[in-house]
């Protein structure tokens, strides 16, 4: 086999970090893209852009918007995340008890679990309103200000809770909790009536609450939410809805062999 000198090597290093930076573009952002956008969102040279996007197209990774000179995401991806397992027995533990729950509830389900700092949605059940939540799956959200991501905060290791409180803590509606004491005190009532709860603070007139998912150790692994417009889940209604949730979660956890 041919070994690669150090140069070369450090050439072909610096085009997968380029490719990559132009396929995260795509990550909770616009679904087309033309490569002027592209190229300033990914902060590469146009004419660099052009050739990745190019060879990537080759490769199946993108693919051309039919009509357009717009990029979105190819068909390669798909069947490489249709590999994914480490997500997979979850989900497929879930699934079947997040149908029945947006059947109870009448509202958008969704399964998400952390990915670093970040809550990550991985399964959703839509609600059977014409008004429903748009599709969360694969998007990502700071942990903080969401309720399914308050449930993996809160039965977090407490050094952990103390790393994420140091932080400024982001806004995104004016209901969002920025205050690390206000939050402390959020995520303890959370472990004390087992749902978190989010009303209006990702996104105004979005309400919601979750309940923690876990391992067979006992280990919190996801979180299960149930969520909806603030005229459907009013206030008044988040305990009931908590408790739905709760029950959801608690039969996922015992799919996945845990009995606490």
């Amino acid at each position: 086999m041919q070994h690669l000198d150090e140069q070369e090597a450090g050439t072909l290093i610096q085009s997968v970090r380029r490719a990559a930076a132009l396929l995260k573009v795509f990550d909770n952002g616009p679904t087309e893209l033309g490569v002027s956008e592209l190229s300033r969102k990914a902060r590469l040279h146009k004419s660099t852009a052009s050739r990745l996007l190019a060879t990537m197209e080759r490769e199946g990774l993108l693919e051309r918007v039919p009509g357009t000179e717009k990029y979105r995401l190819g068909f390669m991806l798909v069947r490489l995340a249709g590999q994914v397992t480490h997500f997979g027995d979850v989900r497929a533990a879930a699934r079947p008890v997040m149908i029945e729950l947006a059947e109870a509830s009448r509202e958008t389900v969704i399964l998400a679990v952390r990915d670093g700092d970040e809550v990550i949605n991985v399964e959703q059940i839509n609600a059977p309103h014409l008004v429903r939540d748009a599709n969360w799956v694969g998007r990502r959200t700071p942990l903080s200000c969401v309720a399914n991501g308050k449930a993996l905060l809160a039965f977090a290791p407490a050094a952990d809770i103390d790393r994420i409180l140091a932080r400024p803590l982001p806004r995104f509606t004016e209901r969002t909790l920025v205050s690390p004491a206000t939050l402390r005190a959020d995520l303890a009532a959370t472990r004390e009536r087992g749902y978190a709860q989010a009303i209006g603070e990702i996104e105004e007139g979005l309400h919601g609450v979750a309940a923690p998912v876990r391992g067979a150790d006992g280990t919190v692994v996801a979180a299960l939410s149930v969520s909806g417009p603030s005229y459907r889940i009013a206030p008044d209604r988040l305990r009931e809805f908590g408790a739905l949730a709760i029950a959801a979660a608690a039969r996922i956890s015992n799919r996945l062999g845990y009995y606490g």
